[in-house]
């Protein structure tokens, strides 16, 4: 406690931008699974003086809520450190504002946050996002100008890395650009979709192929924020793959990475890679039965893209699940590892992975009798347990 209190101390001598790009940077280290002791009670402290709700996802100010409304669908509460295709973090968000109203257009933005705070106090809200949507067009004009050089690139990373740490920062400046550009055309598409998919048989797969092809035709760039907005209507997300596997003249990996949909392997190994760091914060705080679940669907989803895809070891695909596998496995075994064998552990039980192993090698068969076998290991195992 007195560390913490000599710390908070230091921290009060630094400026309010620094405590809140502090309090984001925590935040994002702690959902990649970083233990930081004592981060608990500063991330608290800070939260009281920046959020007065207390929450612990960061709630920007209106003119930045407005200026990343179109990037709220695709939005995830996580920080990975992939390439999470068609997918923003939150904690990004914060660190792009500051920089974009400090260093980059700090002018255009000064007077942008004027306009809002204006406008806010009569609640207008056509007027607060038409003010919103122009500012919105100035900065993705001017970077599309700003970053036409390498040199103009590596200077945007440097001063990104001032307000975070994060590797992914300037692939989600990016990503923010893409999905301004597109904003009312992937408005437009998440509209059109159902609230719910829960059955992505060949007629869901068809209507939202006709809706995905129209976004496409104009905004080929966006595609992937489509099939993230798809994704999160699908009662199982790794099903995702079904718009690939359908596209392509066969099952084997190297015909399903030819088709306009591939992306869509990539997008729920990215998945298991959220997944990955959700076991490994359970097993931190000690759910044991939150962790087991999330075990299960990985192995269920782990086992859909073997079956579902021919050759799948053989791709780099097969060799990025592999990797993510082990990983998983080292997670696993340390967890299991600090019982004693006659005690036992829930996740090494022989049930959790003779069952899965049993249900891996029925549906095999069934696949391979019929490529519109749908069930997933996870049914299976509950049928035979």
């Amino acid at each position: 406690m007195m560390q913490v209190e000599r710390i908070w101390e230091f921290l009060q001598r630094l400026s309010p931008l620094t405590r809140s790009c502090l309090l984001t940077e925590l935040e994002r280290l702690e959902l990649c699974g970083v233990e930081m002791p004592g981060s608990a009670d500063i991330q608290a402290k800070l939260r009281a003086e920046f959020r007065r709700d207390g929450s612990s996802q960061s709630r920007a100010g209106d003119p930045a809520r407005y200026f990343f409304a179109p990037l709220e669908p695709v939005l995830v509460n996580s920080a990975p450190e992939h390439e999470n295709s068609g997918r923003i973090p939150r904690s990004s968000l914060t660190p792009i504002w500051e920089w974009i109203s400090r260093d980059l257009l700090p002018t255009m933005a000064r007077d942008y946050v004027d306009e809002i705070s204006k406008l806010s106090v009569g609640d207008k809200q056509k007027e607060l996002r038409k003010a919103a949507a122009t500012f919105q067009t100035k900065v993705v004009k001017y970077l599309e100008n700003a970053l036409g050089s390498p040199e103009s690139v590596k200077q945007t990373r440097a001063k990104l890395a001032i307000y975070t740490a994060s590797p992914s920062a300037y692939n989600d400046l990016l990503k923010m650009m893409c999905v301004l550009r597109s904003r009312d055309a992937l408005a437009k598409f998440n509209e059109a979709l159902p609230a719910k998919i829960d059955k992505f048989d060949d007629a869901a797969i068809a209507k939202v192929t006709v809706l995905l092809k129209a976004l496409a035709k104009d905004n080929a760039d966006a595609l992937a924020f489509g099939l993230a907005l798809i994704a999160k209507r699908l009662k199982t997300s790794w099903q995702l793959i079904y718009l690939a596997t359908k596209a392509a003249p066969s099952k084997k990996a190297a015909d399903i990475a030819a088709t306009p949909y591939a992306i869509t392997i990539s997008m729920v190994l990215d998945q298991m890679e959220d997944a990955r760091s959700a076991l490994r914060v359970a097993l931190r705080k000690n759910r044991v039965l939150v962790a087991r679940d999330i075990l299960v669907a990985i192995y269920d989803t782990e086992h859909a893209l073997n079956v579902r895809v021919n050759e799948f070891d053989e791709s780099q695909w097969g060799v990025r699940l592999r990797n993510l596998m082990d990983a998983i496995a080292t997670l696993v075994d340390e967890e299991v590892s600090r019982f004693p064998d006659e005690v036992g552990h829930v996740l090494g039980s022989r049930s959790l992975r003779g069952g899965h192993s049993l249900a891996r090698r029925l549906s095999t068969m069934a696949w391979k009798g019929r490529d519109a076998f749908n069930s997933g290991v996870a049914s299976c195992m509950k049928m035979i347990s």
